[in-house]
């Protein structure tokens, strides 16, 4: 099923975990899932965030598929395979950190940790219908981390079930406590343009936890979304473009690149400026309220045909993309399927306070999702749509 790239057997602990294969593992080349980095070398050292899960008492199990060089939302990977999604079989795996997602929705492990330039761990986590977490910018370290640059990007964790998610990051983050039994935190629903079958499914599950509370729009989501995507561009080709005529990448990977070098810097400066106000808006919003919600899709996934056939859609991204901008932590966690086809919910919360967002997640789990149980194993119906109503 391609979820692996590599099965490895190091430390000694209980509980499995794989990591994304744009992470370094000392011994091993960190190849990003790229034929184009077919013959790098190993490394010397562990990245950051292997050495605290290793250090925590978590055993690595492999190296994580991946869309290739972490560029690209559907997973698809014509190099190492395609990881085949579990519990919905007829849609796509979704990028980039396809493999971590995939891995834990099967059961091979019970954390997956992936990066997150824009919405990498929450898109697939959606995909997949497990949990996915980006934390705070900045609150993991990226050191060993392919791009060794990013103003975006967050190492952070996927898993199937939710206690485990956050058991593993108090292991590998000191200053990480949700602690038990607090009050739930304080919610505000956001208004957004989404599937309207997608937003029914979040209205049931805010209504039925009792916390439908107060409605709000975020100013500049869209304009966040596309400084996101300048800014993206603008840093993936500066990482990547050696490899450009190496004839070696995949075709959809390649094209991304190409125009990803015409990013001009008025598009970066102007990504800038939106950063800044954008960040400043969620900033205020979340001064009157702890946790926003909002899905993480705003739409259904493509079905593995129509990604196979060469169909892309980079703006099932457009809910996530703005928060890797401003730097909040984020969180997927899956709700129950609508007609086969997976649902999940986007939490988001103030600067450090990824154990709110955790909170908030386990106090939804409680109050609505106990009995509904999204995170078994499910099929799809095969029905062949990617998009309703799109």
């Amino acid at each position: 099923m391609s979820s692996l790239i590599q099965a490895l057997d190091l430390g000694t602990g209980p509980k499995r975990v794989v990591v994304k294969d744009s992470i370094d593992i000392a011994g091993y080349p960190t190849r990003a899932g790229s034929a184009a980095l077919a013959g790098v070398p190993a490394v010397e050292r562990h990245a950051e965030i292997v050495e605290r899960t290793l250090a925590a008492g978590y055993r690595i199990v492999g190296k994580a598929n991946l869309h290739e060089l972490a560029f690209g939302m559907t997973g698809l990977n014509a190099w190492t395979g395609t990881p085949e999604n579990p519990r919905f079989p007829a849609l796509i795996p979704g990028g980039s950190s396809s493999g971590s997602a995939t891995a834990v929705a099967a059961g091979l492990a019970e954390i997956g940790i992936g990066t997150d330039t824009g919405g990498s761990i929450r898109v697939p986590a959606a995909c997949c219908g497990v949990y996915g977490l980006k934390p705070t910018f900045g609150r993991l370290g990226r050191r060993g981390v392919m791009p060794a640059h990013s103003s975006l990007d967050c190492v952070g964790p996927l898993s199937a079930d939710l206690d485990e998610l956050i058991a593993f990051m108090t292991a590998v983050d000191a200053g990480f406590a949700v602690g038990e039994g607090a009050a739930m935190p304080s919610l505000c629903w956001l208004e957004v343009s989404a599937d309207s079958a997608i937003l029914a499914a979040v209205e049931a599950c805010l209504v039925g936890a009792g916390l439908a509370g107060k409605k709000s729009v975020l100013p500049l989501m869209d304009e966040a979304y596309q400084a996101a995507m300048a800014l993206i561009n603008r840093e993936t080709y500066a990482a990547c473009a050696a490899w450009l005529d190496s004839g070696r990448l995949g075709c959809d990977v390649e094209r991304r690149l190409r125009a990803a070098a015409e990013t001009t810097d008025a598009e970066l400066r102007e990504a800038e400026a939106v950063r800044l106000a954008f960040t400043a808006s969620v900033d205020r919003l979340l001064e009157t309220y702890e946790v926003l919600a909002l899905p993480t899709l705003p739409h259904f996934p493509l079905t593995r045909v129509a990604a196979e056939e060469g169909r892309q859609d980079l703006s099932v991204s457009s809910l996530v993309r703005p928060f890797n901008l401003s730097g909040h932590p984020a969180l997927s966690l899956p709700l129950p399927p609508s007609r086969g086809r997976p649902v999940s919910l986007q939490l988001i919360g103030r600067r450090g306070d990824d154990a709110g967002v955790c909170r908030a997640a386990r106090h939804l789990v409680v109050r609505y999702l106990v009995g509904t149980r999204p995170a078994e194993a499910i099929q799809t119906t095969g029905e062949a749509h990617a998009q309703p109503g799109r």
